[in-house]
């Protein structure tokens, strides 16, 4: 359990997921899990105020993060980081044709350079695992149409990347937001259209899903 002082600092960073628009927020968290969990913060605890900061980038991949992780992130001195990266680092290369596969050993070695001044510096680290909600049919991702085919393979290359994740939270003794399995365990019952109708880019329910397990790990 991460304990959240008055005065904290929390970066949030990744994907579209988290992105969210920020840029077009005045707040600058987006519509996404990282401004639920902010407001219910607030609305909990009005005695504990927190910093929330959102550097994310829809489409980023673990090496776009780390081109960017020192301004985007070390600078802040944060007291805790969450990173939700990982979906777009197995599936471009299924919907860009000039895409290429990456490799999960290369992945979790550019993740673990992420990781690596965070956890010598003492912050807090929450690792939220890429997900991939199990939708039916064809849906369009910009101008590429995902059918049964491309997710089977999109996933078949995700979850070795999903047990990367998993070895880097206990490597670093983080916290991990286990959503691929929270998200299939929510697609039993409610379908999975409902917390991602593209199977990948959360729903307003989805967002909410994200946001009350990631308080779970506060206090």
């Amino acid at each position: 359990m991460i304990t959240l002082r008055p005065g904290s600092t929390v970066l949030f960073t990744g994907d579209s997921t988290t992105d969210c628009r920020r840029r077009e927020s005045g707040d600058g968290l987006g519509h996404g899990y990282p401004l639920r969990v902010a407001g219910e913060w607030a609305h909990r605890h009005p005695d504990r105020p927190v910093t929330w900061l959102n550097t994310a980038n829809a489409g980023d991949k673990v090496t776009d993060l780390e081109a960017r992780w020192r301004t985007d992130v070390l600078d802040a001195r944060p007291d805790v980081v969450s990173i939700l990266v990982g979906v777009n680092d197995a599936g471009r290369h299924i919907l860009d044709p000039r895409g290429y596969p990456i490799p999960a050993e290369r992945f979790e070695a550019g993740y673990d350079r992420l990781l690596a001044p965070l956890a010598e510096a003492g912050t807090e680290l929450v690792l939220i695992e890429p997900f991939l909600l199990p939708i039916r049919g064809t849906v369009e991702a910009g101008a590429a149409l995902i059918g049964e085919k491309e997710r089977e393979r999109w996933r078949a290359d995700l979850d070795p990347k999903i047990q990367a994740v998993r070895r880097l939270a206990r490597r670093y003794g983080a916290h991990l937001l286990a959503a691929d399995g929270r998200f299939a365990e929510l697609a039993a019952t409610a379908g999975a259209e409902h917390w991602a109708e593209d199977g990948v880019h959360p729903t307003p329910a989805g967002h909410a899903a994200l946001a009350a397990a990631w308080l779970r790990l506060v206090a």
